[in-house]
Parts: C-alpha cells; structure tokens; sequence
C-alpha cells in the first residue's frame, strides 16, 4: 500500500519554529510531527509514503533519509513549483501513487495527530465498496469547520456544511483518506480543493464514506492547539500504560522525558509537558503543559507553563514563561525576566521583560 502525507506551504501559524524547519519536522511530543504519521502507517502495512511539498523539499528528504533505512519504508517526494491546495498535490503525484495493485491509497493531512486508526478504516471501506472514505471527528464548535452530514448507520456522506451558522452536526473531516485510484481521474492538476471539489461530487454520486474516529484527534498547526494536542498525545500514551512516560516523586501526571535529558534537585515537572534529547533542566524548575525543545537549558528556580521552548535556548535563573510564551530557536532569556506570551524569533536574547503577547523580532 502506498500514502500521500499532504505537506503543503510555509507553516506560518507556527512560526517562529517553522522559521527553522519546515513544520512537519517541527518535535511534538520529542519527535518530529511527521515521524507519528510515518510510523502509523508502516505499522499497518503501507510500503512507501509520497510527501507532496512546496517548501525546503531537500531540508525534509535530507532529514527523513535516516527514517528510511530505520523503519524500513520507502519515502520520497513530489514537489510541487506552485501551492495546488489539497487535491492538485493527488494529480501531480498521480504517477507515484497508483501501481498495477489497483489498491486504494491512503492521503493525510501532516498537522493532523491522532490515535490513527488506520486498520480500522482499511476494513471499514472494503466493506462499504465506495470509492472514498474519509476520517471524521466529533467536536464541541462545528462552526468553525466544514460539517460533514452522514447516514449514522452506513457511514454514507449526503454533503458538507461549510462552517454552520446554525447545527447541522458536529462531525467534521479529520484530515485522513482511504481513496480509490479512480478518484485521480476526478483531479485535474491545477489548485484545487479536495474537501470543496472532490468530495462533495464523489458524494453526490453516493461513492464517500465516512467513519468516525475513534480516541483522541487535534490539527496541532498553531501553538494553542499544538499544546492542547500534546495533553491529548499524553493522555493517550497513558490510556496505553506507555512505558515512555517519565515516574518519579518530582513528576505530575503525564511527562515525557527523552533518557539523555538531564534533571536536577527539586524540580517539580507536569503535567502535560515533553522534555526532548540533551536538554537540562536545573534544581527547583517549574514545569507544566510546555514542550522544551532538544538542547535547551531551563536554568535554576524558572518557571515555564503553557509554552513552547524552541530548539537550544536557554530560559534564566528565576525566569518565568507562561501564556503562550513562544522562543524560536537558539533564543537566550535572562534572569529574572518574565515573559507573558512573548513570541520571540531565532537567535535573539531577551533581556527585559515582556508584560503582553507580542512579537519579538
């Protein structure tokens, strides 16, 4: 079996980590957010992955050469010269994805994290034998999304609500397809939407499926939901007595910490936080639902919540993030300076304090 993973533009919404990496290779929960998918889908059989890119291809391939010998999967790219939305990426890697199998492949959104139920959902649309199935999820806000209108006990999708003023349902896509080769022949190769072209004409034709998903799932492609999902990802770690998950006196609730990360005397960590590869955290640190990047230092007495703390920088002695705080890569905070959702560029030092969200550039 084969996948597409839908890596698109420039991840604008997490800058300033994107300003270093392009956003799949951005770590969530002390991996890069891509590796989750990847992973996913080797375990249930898929043989080769097609990243379909528009933005530093060679700095993603480069990366995910190591991954490759690793898991034993064949990952390559398709490069696209002009953004093509969600459906042009299908056309254009059309040679790649379809074999003489004539087996359906699987396209995913790469800001999406879940549980990935995706053996599930192979039986799931063998049974049905449409053309399409597609992921669904149940939220508390429809109308910030596109709602997906289902025959509950078939899964059949009559049509989509683009953002509802008034309830219609509260099933939306999660970003996670099962496609029959045949859809490729519904895809032209120019900018296209397949949530808003595709679907809705496979649909009228009675050919789409939807299943819903089961556990948790987040589109984690902006910090507030980016540390939502990390509390999901956590939770669901322990839901599967995860042996990743860090113990000990100093620790609450769910923590991940990477076995080269150094802690000291007195800290108190969680919940909800990852500590990723050589990082050191000094005596009496404050941790709570933050992620701290590889190779950064949180120096004595600091405290970091809500947060995320980008690559090799350093947080000062009795320094406080919190609400949002954002440090791109290799930013220095010194002593004593308190951040109130600062969000701080690459390669800065910040020695003042920042009273309200804003930018630092």
């Amino acid at each position: 079996m084969k996948a597409l993973i839908l890596v698109g533009g420039f991840g604008t919404r997490l800058r300033p980590l994107t300003l270093s990496v392009p956003k799949p290779l951005v770590d969530f929960g002390n991996k890069p957010m891509i590796l989750h998918q990847i992973e996913a889908l080797k375990a249930i059989g898929v043989t080769e992955v097609v990243l379909a890119i528009n933005y530093q291809p060679e700095v993603m391939m480069n990366f995910l050469k190591d991954f490759e010998a690793k898991l034993g999967i064949k990952i390559t790219c398709s490069q696209e010269t002009e953004p093509l939305g969600t459906a042009g990426p299908l056309a254009l890697a059309r040679d790649k994805l379809i074999d003489d199998s004539g087996e359906p492949f699987f396209v995913l959104n790469s800001d999406v994290i879940s549980e990935y139920p995706l053996k599930d959902m192979i039986e799931f649309h063998k049974s049905h034998g449409g053309e399409a199935s597609i992921m669904v999820t149940k939220v508390d806000e429809p109308s910030k999304y596109g709602v997906v209108i289902m025959e509950e006990s078939t899964g059949k999708v009559e049509r989509f609500v683009e953002k509802p003023k008034i309830f219609v349902g509260n099933k939306i896509n999660a970003g996670i397809y099962l496609l029959n080769p045949s859809v490729l022949d519904r895809i032209e190769l120019r900018p296209t939407s397949i949530e808003k072209e595709v679907f809705p004409k496979i649909a009228a034709e009675k050919k789409l499926y939807a299943m819903v998903l089961s556990g948790f799932w987040m589109d984690i492609g902006q910090p507030k939901d980016y540390i939502t999902g990390l509390r999901l990802y956590l939770d669901s770690l322990r839901k599967q007595s995860s042996p990743l998950l860090a113990s000990g006196t100093n620790i609450i609730g769910n923590v991940l910490v990477d076995e080269t990360a150094k802690i000291g005397e007195g800290c108190l960590i969680g919940p909800d936080v990852a500590i990723g590869p050589g990082c050191v955290v000094e005596s009496g640190v404050r941790l709570s639902r933050c992620t701290v990047m590889r190779g950064v230092r949180i120096k004595k007495h600091a405290c970091v919540s809500g947060s995320i703390i980008g690559w090799h920088s350093t947080v000062g002695q009795w320094a406080r993030a919190e609400n949002m705080t954002i440090l791109g890569e290799d930013v220095h905070v010194g002593d004593e300076v308190y951040s109130n959702g600062g969000v701080v560029l690459p390669h800065k030092e910040i020695k003042s304090s920042i009273l309200k969200p804003e930018i630092v550039m």
